[in-house]
């Protein structure tokens, strides 16, 4: 047994990234108990040459302490790729890339416990602590007591449900490139959802129709395949002042607006829009080619034939209300991932606040027990804190509140307005 001020649990980017910010403090002692046997960041979406969304500043210390040796600036000097990434010109560090530098970030932490799998969470009345129970792949069971958590347990795929227990060999998106051979393999395959990952995945597919000669269509329920917008004055809607104005919102409001908001995190790269675009032309001087793109169309219906190795999907295009089918070999969802609350949690519910929809009730220095200052979490609370919860430059910004809370006094300075615009109606008359 082992007593801490917190134990974090999971160690995606979020959590790696107070582990990183933690680690030069004296007087705060935590540990980070992961459950795979070390880091890895959407290992099944390393497809060659595919970049993050977000610029290299956004890593996982330079927004709260640019002076920190976990920066991703000092990775690549201590790798010696620098002066390349200086010439290269690009604000947006490859994928393969900055999973490298987190792999290289944990490498050097004390604080991180990788293969403890979390089984439960108790709460000691008599201390006022918490009881993390684990278990490592050798077996042996673990526990660490602290009067803190901090939650980063990440959000699994998600399975659309008329997909759920059929069957056969399709896959998330989150494990395409092990599944790639057998797909291409196949005389037909089908990509079904709209984000950054569906597009990368049909750019990839498409780049090898002619090779391995089959069907490739790409079904969103989205009226279009829309941009990731990113242009500045929208960016600030990953402000300090935007999340105090959403997150003094109505619960209903922000609800609506968490599902009118997913353009702003759930897009895809222009360029890629227009390389996809470029590529479907060039692939056409010689003839059509046998791929469809289907839009404002939903999945309803799925069945699988396993003596035929085929996936019928029963389709409706929502605008002309017209049902039809599509007969497929191979299916690919790049349906996203959700939220859902670990069940290492069960006994201590009685000490998390619930809003009325049965999520989180998150507040807004991220805690989410009822004290206040307990229980805090890395993501999941788009509900609570608007596009900023997903957002890897926020991390920083989140871990800071997160270590000044469990500090009882700021120690990375937390900024408190940095947008041009107003988000709110201003007070009384305006001049």
């Amino acid at each position: 047994m082992s007593t801490h001020d917190f134990v974090a649990i999971g160690l995606g980017p979020f959590n790696l990234g107070l582990a990183c910010l933690a680690e030069p403090i004296a007087e705060l002692d935590g540990v980070f108990l992961e459950a795979r046997p070390g880091f890895a960041w959407h290992p099944g979406m390393m497809l060659d040459s595919v970049t993050l969304q977000t610029p290299f500043i956004a890593d996982l210390v330079t927004l709260a302490d640019p002076t920190s040796p976990y920066s991703f600036l000092n990775y690549l000097k201590e790798t010696g790729r620098l002066y390349p990434f200086y010439i290269r010109e690009s604000f947006y560090q490859l994928r393969a890339e900055y999973d490298a530098y987190c792999r290289w970030a944990a490498a050097r932490l004390r604080s991180v416990r990788f293969g403890h799998r979390v089984t439960s969470v108790t709460y000691d009345e008599a201390d006022g602590h918490y009881v993390v129970r684990a278990v490592t792949g050798g077996g042996e069971e673990t526990e660490h007591r602290a009067p803190h958590l901090v939650l980063g347990t990440g959000t699994p795929p998600y399975v659309p449900e008329a997909c759920r227990g059929l069957g056969g060999d399709l896959v998330h998106n989150a494990g395409y490139l092990d599944a790639k051979a057998a797909l291409q393999a196949k005389d037909s395959i089908t990509i079904v959802g709209s984000g950054q990952s569906a597009a990368e995945i049909y750019r990839d597919l498409l780049a090898g129709i002619d090779t391995h000669r089959y069907r490739l269509n790409w079904v969103t329920r989205s009226p279009r395949f829309f941009p990731l917008e990113y242009t500045k004055l929208t960016l600030e809607m990953t402000s300090p002042e935007y999340v105090d104005y959403f997150h003094a919102l109505p619960e209903d409001t922000r609800y609506r607006l968490e599902a009118e908001q997913k353009g702003l995190y759930k897009g895809i790269d222009a360029a890629l829009i227009n390389d996809i675009f470029d590529l479907l032309y060039a692939k056409t001087v010689g003839g059509p080619i046998p791929t469809r793109l289907l839009t404002r169309t939903e999945l309803r219906e799925a069945a699988y034939d396993p003596g035929r190795g085929e996936y019928t999907l029963g389709l409706r295009h929502v605008e002309q209300e017209r049902d039809f089918t599509l007969v497929t070999q191979g299916l690919v969802l790049a349906t996203g991932y959700r939220y859902e609350t670990p069940a290492f949690l069960d006994p201590v519910r009685d000490r998390i606040r619930w809003d009325r929809h049965g999520r989180f009730d998150v507040a807004r220095n991220y805690s989410v027990d009822v004290t206040g200052r307990g229980i805090f979490v890395q993501n999941g609370a788009t509900h609570a804190h608007s596009v900023t919860s997903p957002d890897l430059g926020m991390g920083p910004y989140r871990n800071s509140w997160i270590i000044g809370q469990i500090l009882g006094r700021e120690h990375y300075p937390v900024e408190k307005a940095i947008a041009f615009q107003e988000f709110g109606a201003p007070e009384g008359v305006v001049a």
